[in-house]
């Protein structure tokens, strides 16, 4: 018999209003947020020459349990955050079926206005790049390169991938959508799990100062890299 409280039963009605939909969009949201901050500064060994780079991926495969169950969390958040994110977005406009009378509501910055559309190319992005670093798809050569203790060469790999110019400008205008996403994304997110009453200045300042910082991180390495600093 199960409980009326039980998460069996309290799941569906999450999903059953839009304040639930809010949160549940929030909390996955906060979930690749973390991700987004640990992901680059796992990249960002890349500076520190092949050795760590290589030893950190090294690292990460001797874990396949973990770092199997982390990478379908993660694809549930990101599945979890866009079905949401477009329920909230329909039932947003099917509330306001005539539209403003003005192009550009005025309380709305552009980061939010753009929320929608920047988080489905943000999508097709991480597709790319999970099919050319991940799964050897786009380049199945990757996948082959070792380094001279027979680990995986990430480092010549990255040095690779960054060095054809289409995609290092596709990775750049992918960070500044991500980031500009972000601005506004952490900030109300923040505000969807109650955190923000109190602190409103100060989470808009965090949430534009951590994209800035990640977009600054992110892009770092595919510039260092058609600028020969990584070769």
């Amino acid at each position: 018999m199960i409980d009326e409280r039980s998460p069996m039963k309290l799941l569906p009605a999450i999903f059953k209003s839009s304040i639930g939909k809010k949160f549940v969009m929030a909390a996955s949201g906060l979930a690749l947020f973390v991700f987004v901050v640990a992901h680059m500064l796992g990249n960002l060994q890349i500076f520190l020459g092949p050795e760590p780079l290589n030893a950190y991926g090294e690292f990460l495969k001797s874990k396949p349990a973990v770092l199997w169950t982390a990478r379908l969390g993660l694809l549930l958040m990101v599945v979890l955050h866009i079905v949401t994110s477009v329920q909230l977005t329909l039932e947003n406009r099917a509330a306001r079926p005539v539209g403003y009378a003005t192009a550009k509501p005025p309380a709305a910055s552009f980061a939010s206005r753009t929320l929608f559309i920047s988080g489905l190319i943000i999508f097709a992005f991480i597709i790319y790049h999970l099919m050319q670093f991940t799964l050897g798809i786009t380049n199945p050569e990757f996948m082959l390169l070792e380094d001279a203790k027979g680990r995986h060469d990430v480092y010549r790999m990255s040095v690779a991938g960054f060095s054809q110019p289409l995609v290092s400008i596709f990775y750049i205008l992918a960070m500044g959508l991500l980031c500009l996403h972000l601005s506004h994304g952490v900030s109300s997110w923040a505000q969807s799990l109650g955190w923000r009453s109190k602190n409103c200045a100060a989470l808009d300042r965090f949430a534009k100062g951590a994209a800035l910082v990640i977009f600054l991180g992110n892009c770092s390495i595919p510039l260092a890299v058609l600028t020969k600093i990584v070769r």
